[in-house]
């Protein structure tokens, strides 16, 4: 059978002075904004779980080039895809070691085993580690990627074949995502066998190019070289520290007195100061990304269209990206962001209009005084710097059209785990494009696979679903932007959601910070990047 060929081409005083002083000048300390979940990449979706996992212990099988979009060779050095579409064989990378730690020592190089027990714990509930440590894989069931798939082969020791149930046309995208990490198959069967199987969340054991040492939550995580790295030019760092600060203020205070060489998540007002430090630079791009109100749409009276319809024209946009976003956001009409293609530019908002919201309420049978939730996260994100000040206007929007909404709050893993639950009436959250393919957005934010997921509208439309499949599975271009378009027509007329900003990229960091590449996908990679 005739196939293609693809050949891609300063934490406090305390803690730095825990370093060894010859390696000071090799250490970088980042302030990060809120502690992990966790250290399992494939449980997660957030940015904060993946920077101190994926983009640090691990590796996938294929990978994004730093700082862009293009995919190229990781763990796998080349793959073949099938003329069907309908099978993928890589072939792995030779002599890649495992980070030997004082809970696990390899005794042999990365090879098919462990791709087979990284996706085979995915596909099968059956499958022994899984069983004895139950995870929801939610980005590979949003994605569809549990009935995508249908096994995954080893050929031999350095060769690996999926076969599909159906055509991906993001496929090699996909397996280059945070959640499609390599764990160790020879260490998931000793914590299986030591009845410990949840410490794969605690102690991560990957290829990657730094090596988790302890983590003291709301505090630190911690990360030495992992000088046995398949690509040693991009270890340029003997220490890695994760100062975790969930106040901005006090991270940018961090950066400008040099007890963190990083920050992250900045505020407007911290970008200002920023600029003006001598001492640091502050590196810009436009944000792949999109902040919005997700409704969920099971809880009345949310579950009427009229409703979600008088909430989303109430609420002044322009007003939310003066006060919040200053002059690094500009208003969001559409649930994908400008830049990824398939963008409709047709997509247009409802007028800001007060008194026809109310008359929708009217209509709905909603009676003045009515209260719902409206949760705000208590991290910055870079699609949204505030969102408490943004729960604040929209309440204050809400109120004038007789809406009470009571703004609730929780520590950032209780956030998203409460709003998978279904918990929330409305939420704010916020999403950067992980693989730069439309799916990304339209199949794992809003189809109906995703409503355990990452679907916090709980909203499931089959004839927008249908759309949104036919397009994944669809390989001609120009046919997917048009099934996609049409989906974003029935997602903008349901109202679901309501798009808020897409926001510009600030990263500060101090001067001395070498080749430091803003991730379109906001990550924080420190792969590659070097103390001056």
């Amino acid at each position: 059978m005739d196939k293609t060929l693809f050949k891609p081409l300063l934490l406090t005083t305390a803690l730095l002075a825990c370093a060894p002083m010859a390696q000071a000048a090799s250490t970088l300390v980042y302030c990060s904004e809120a502690s992990p979940a966790g250290f399992d990449p494939s449980q997660y979706t957030s940015g904060t779980d993946f920077d101190a996992s994926a983009e640090t212990v691990f590796n996938r099988l294929t990978q994004f080039k730093r700082g862009g979009t293009e995919v190229e060779s990781g763990l796998a050095t080349e793959w073949q895809v099938a003329n069907d579409g309908l099978s993928y064989t890589f072939h792995l990378r030779k002599g890649v070691k495992f980070h030997t730690t004082d809970y696990f020592t390899p005794s042999r190089d990365f090879n098919a085993d462990d791709v087979l027990f990284t996706f085979n714990r995915l596909l099968d509930p059956e499958q022994p580690f899984r069983k004895a440590y139950p995870s929801e894989s939610p980005y590979f069931t949003d994605m569809g990627l549990n009935t995508t798939i249908k096994s995954v082969e080893k050929l031999d020791d350095y060769t690996v074949r999926f076969n599909l149930n159906n055509v991906d046309s993001a496929f090699v995208q996909n397996l280059a995502m945070s959640f499609a990490s390599i764990q160790s198959a020879e260490y998931a069967a000793k914590l299986l066998k030591e009845g410990k199987a949840g410490e794969i969340n605690q102690k991560p054991i990957g290829t990657g190019p730094f090596v988790f040492k302890r983590y003291q939550k709301d505090s630190s995580i911690r990360y030495t070289a992992n000088r046995q790295y398949w690509k040693p030019e991009d270890v340029k760092l003997d220490n890695l520290i994760f100062s975790i600060n969930t106040d901005a203020a006090v991270r940018l205070q961090k950066l400008r007195v040099g007890e963190c060489q990083v920050s992250g998540y900045p505020r407007p007002e911290d970008i200002e100061l920023a600029e003006k430090d001598p001492n640091l630079k502050v590196l810009s791009q436009p944000g792949f990304n999109l902040g919005f109100l997700a409704y969920n749409v099971t809880h009345p009276p949310l579950d009427q269209l009229k409703v979600r319809q008088a909430l989303d024209m109430a609420i002044d946009k322009p007003a939310i990206i003066k006060a919040v976003y200053r002059s690094a956001g500009q208003v969001a009409e559409n649930a994908l962001p400008p830049g990824q293609w398939g963008f409709d530019p047709k997509i247009k908002d409802a007028p800001h209009d007060p008194q026809k919201a109310r008359q929708l309420l009217k209509e709905a049978g909603i009676v003045p005084g009515t209260q719902i939730n409206l949760w705000a996260m208590t991290v910055q994100r870079a699609s949204n710097p505030n969102a408490r000040l943004s729960a604040q206007m929209i309440q204050a929007d809400w109120d004038k059209i007789g809406i009470k909404a009571n703004i609730v709050s929780y520590e950032w893993g209780e956030y998203i785990k409460r709003a998978k639950a279904g918990e929330h009436d409305v939420m704010i959250y916020g999403w950067t494009g992980d693989n730069g393919d439309p799916d990304n957005w339209l199949g794992v934010l809003y189809s109906c696979a995703a409503v355990k997921g990452s679907n916090y509208a709980k909203w499931c439309d089959p004839a927008y679903d249908k759309l949104v499949t036919q397009a994944k599975t669809t390989s001609n271009h120009d046919e997917r932007i048009k099934l996609y378009q049409q989906a974003q027509q029935i997602l903008k007329a349901q109202v679901p959601i309501t798009p808020i900003a897409n926001s510009r990229v600030f990263q500060p960091m101090r001067k001395e910070v070498q080749d430091f590449r803003i991730s379109p996908f906001g990550l924080t990679p420190f792969y590659g990047v070097s103390i001056d």
